[in-house]
């Protein structure tokens, strides 16, 4: 079944997400948190549907407040269960076994639904799928190559989108706005974020080639999914040396990218929801001297799974159970650029060059290679030079 279209990337987060992250404590490897008292509830199940008891959102690294990719699931089940949910998270460099554990203390805690967030579950899914037949996963960034199974499990629904289609539209409207000097920093070579990068480059060549304006990339992986004072020190000399904007892509690694982007008067473009209110809240708060975020390349996190949860109750699982929904701008606005006037910080590019690059992308005018193999570069043009940094 295809994600019902809703305006989900204007939504997606920010305010949503502070508000469920308000609302419940923190928690760290095993240890599991509820969310606290919600002002939303589970919608009504339909005839022929079925009650969801629990939904448990398990992360397979990270931060459940890393204001990008966990957050914004966490947001949508949350949202949706009110009471009724628990998130794991694990410790760093968590292994499969230790996946496995917060998989089977969810279904102790009573979970009937889990929420797996990210690739690195594919194994354990394979596992996990298999051991509770009556529990229903729905597995956000995994494959069934992830899972490593002939066919994806009959109570498993994965969900993917085609982030190298979000890079692609940041990449073109950075250069197609002056930008000529930029930055990729990725979490973790991913697939996803791999996607992102390389659509990223491919979006910002073909901008180049329209502009006859030679530009450079600088293109790295910080092996997390948060920042620190190492990758903080390599941004900073980033932008010394000229880097004009950052691709962030990596969950809390952004703030790396933003500690550096601020002392050299560099930007940052965002990832997964739209981040622009972490610069307007650090400007509102004086941490910050100015918004440093110019966009942000995003995917329908939220809404994805908050419908996914809906299909169950409104009795339509076995509509979408042992396939993979793969999004993008085919489908509907289930990838894109913030376009509302507060997050619109380009200088010249126009949201009308915005709407015609997205048409050419849905109509299949324009293909964006969505190759996931850290080994193979996208190709270039004479006009871009990418410097692989290992």
């Amino acid at each position: 079944m295809m994600i019902s279209r809703r305006n989900f990337l204007t939504v997606a987060g920010a305010a949503a997400a502070a508000a469920a992250l308000t609302a419940c404590g923190g928690s760290s490897s095993s240890t599991a948190s509820s969310a606290a008292a919600s002002t939303s509830t589970a919608a009504s199940t339909a005839e022929g549907g079925e009650k969801i008891v629990k939904v448990a959102l398990t992360c397979d690294t990270g931060t459940i407040d890393d204001e990008s990719f966990n957050q914004a699931c966490w947001t949508a089940v949350s949202g949706y269960m009110g009471d009724d949910c628990q998130y794991y998270i694990p410790e760093a460099d968590a292994s499969d076994e230790d996946r496995e554990t917060m998989i089977r203390q969810a279904v102790n805690d009573g979970a009937d639904v889990i929420v797996c967030v990210g690739y690195l579950y594919g194994a354990s899914l394979a596992w996990a799928a298999d051991q509770y037949p009556d529990v229903k996963f729905i597995a956000v960034d995994v494959t069934q190559g992830d899972i490593g199974t002939d066919a994806i499990p009959a109570n498993c629904y994965c969900i993917t989108f085609k982030e190298e289609q979000a890079g692609y539209l940041a990449g073109y409207a950075i250069v197609k706005d002056g930008k000529t000097k930029l930055g990729f920093l990725g979490g973790m070579a991913v697939p996803a974020v791999i996607r992102y990068g390389y659509g990223y480059v491919q979006g910002a060549d073909a901008a180049a080639q329209e502009l006859g304006t030679n530009i450079d990339i600088n293109y790295f992986y910080g092996g997390q999914f948060y920042g620190d004072a190492n990758i903080t020190s390599r941004m900073e000399g980033w932008y010394s040396n000229g880097t004009q904007v950052v691709f962030a892509c990596g969950g809390g690694i952004y703030t790396s990218a933003v500690e550096a982007a601020l002392k050299s008067n560099g930007y940052v473009i965002g990832v997964d929801v739209d981040q622009n209110y972490i610069g307007v809240n650090g400007v509102a708060d004086g941490s910050f001297a100015y918004n440093p975020f110019i966009t942000s390349a995003m995917k329908g996190l939220t809404e994805a799974v908050n419908t996914a949860l809906s299909d169950i109750e409104a009795g339509d699982w076995s509509d979408i159970a042992a396939s993979n929904g793969n999004f993008g701008l085919e489908d509907g606005d289930y990838i894109g650029l913030p376009t509302d006037a507060d997050s619109w910080n380009f200088e010249t590019f126009t949201t009308d060059e915005y709407e015609a690059l997205k048409s050419k992308i849905k109509s299949g005018e324009i293909v964006v290679d969505n190759n996931s193999d850290d080994s193979t570069k996208p190709t270039v043009s004479e006009f871009t030079t990418v410097n692989y940094i290992q």
